[in-house]
């Protein structure tokens, strides 16, 4: 393995309303250019909560692999996903199958688990004809900007998420869970806190309460962290909404969030959140190539509606767990 060695980075060029951005410039390798700087871009990182690199050609996911592996980072495999992805390598994903009409909303990658990622990568193997942006937002200054009474709320109660697993539809039993066999399902459920009842046609219904607000593990700020809005309900295309409870009914969606104490969000809250998310967020069209760091506890990033081919391949690193971060909801094991 390279050692990481006292090589500067290029000057970072910052504009109001955009990720910070490096050129990385003419280079053979994108795996060696980052192993060589990797102290450097982790302390790019931590300062700034996501960095876009620009010019290391990214083109494959084998490539992604191997600038995860230059970062020294433990890779991280995904378990509890919301959507199907291709599975590259250990920790590296496709993106998650999502309507490209259709936006993802600002989120943190896996926040409602015990064990998430702290780094993620997004390369863009090839970029859409127009949108498909992934943007980021600083929970922090979100946290700071979101009405006192309502964060209170949610740091007492933390927040609820609610699943329903149907084979047509999200994530499958294997998908998420890595398994379809039931008593291997339930043993997961029991030892990460999640409750589970099993439906007459052999569904699968889970409940897990989570903290909203939690400290970063490192530099101890307290971060708005977690997928209130985006896997609420209200923050779904009317239509789609509309069907979906239709098709399995209000308490059979593939997912849906609540506060803690289970009592249902309104949507003009919903909103709220989604809005002040929008006041701090921060793009860059994606060029073919690129590489977004993002500290997953200190940044949101969300997934903007596209037209035409895109490929953005995605790797999860830097395992932190839930109790590393001060959470504000306790979550009791069996």
């Amino acid at each position: 393995m390279v050692s990481s060695l006292p090589i500067s980075l290029p000057e970072l060029e910052r504009e109001p309303g955009k990720p910070p951005l490096l050129r990385a410039g003419a280079t053979d390798s994108a795996a060696h250019w980052a192993a060589e700087r990797r102290d450097a871009l982790r302390a790019v990182v931590a300062e700034h909560g996501a960095v876009l690199v620009r010019g290391l050609g990214m083109s494959d996911p084998a490539q992604v692999g191997a600038v995860l592996q230059g970062l020294d980072v433990a890779p991280l495999s995904e378990r509890e996903a919301f959507a199907a992805r291709q599975t590259y390598s250990e920790g590296v994903y496709s993106s998650s199958k999502w309507p490209p009409s259709q936006p993802m909303c600002m989120h943190h990658e896996l926040s409602y688990t015990l064990e998430f990622p702290g780094l993620m990568l997004f390369a863009c193997l090839s970029a859409p004809t127009s949108g498909g942006t992934t943007a980021v937002a600083d929970s922090a200054a979100v946290l700071d900007a979101l009405p006192p009474a309502l964060t209170e709320l949610f740091e007492r109660e933390g927040w609820l998420l609610t699943r329903s697993y149907h084979p047509e539809i999200g994530a499958t039993l294997d998908q998420a869970f890595g398994t379809e066999d039931r008593d291997a399902v339930e043993r997961y459920c029991r030892a990460h806190a999640i409750e589970f009842t099993w439906q007459p046609d052999g569904g699968l219904r889970t409940r897990q309460r989570r903290s909203a607000v939690v400290r970063h593990p490192v530099s101890g700020r307290r971060c708005w962290f977690n997928q209130i809005a985006f896997l609420n309900a209200w923050t779904m295309a009317p239509e789609v909404r509309d069907y979906l409870i239709d098709e399995y009914g209000p308490d059979g969606l593939p997912f849906n969030t609540h506060y803690g104490n289970g009592a249902p969000l309104t949507e003009d809250v919903v909103q709220l959140l989604n809005e002040v998310y929008e006041a701090h967020t921060a793009r860059r069209p994606w060029e073919a190539g690129d590489l977004l760091l993002v500290d997953n506890v200190r940044t949101a990033h969300s997934r903007e509606p596209f037209e035409g081919p895109r490929d953005v391949v995605v790797a999860l690193a830097d395992p932190v767990r839930l109790a590393d971060c001060s959470p504000t909801v306790e979550v009791t094991l069996p």
